[in-house]
């Protein structure tokens, strides 16, 4: 996908928060929450956008506490 439709792409998305995010967590809920929505009624998700989602996961996944270790 050419640069320019990414970027238009993102920005249409970008518009339809109600909220505008705060910081990149904030904005990895709302990619989250959008995605899943189309999921939910059968549309795909555009490639780039999964790819952004699934480096989002990761990156906040590595800050995440191991939760199944128990504290100590």
């Amino acid at each position: 996908m050419a640069l320019e439709s990414l970027k238009a792409e993102i920005g249409l998305i970008l518009e339809t928060f109600s909220n505008p995010p705060h910081d990149r967590y904030e904005l990895y809920v709302q990619l989250k929450e959008k995605l899943n929505e189309m999921r939910v009624f059968g549309m795909t998700p555009p490639d780039d956008l999964v790819q952004l989602e699934e480096a989002l996961d990761r990156e906040f996944a590595a800050r995440q506490p191991d939760l199944r270790r128990p504290a100590r």
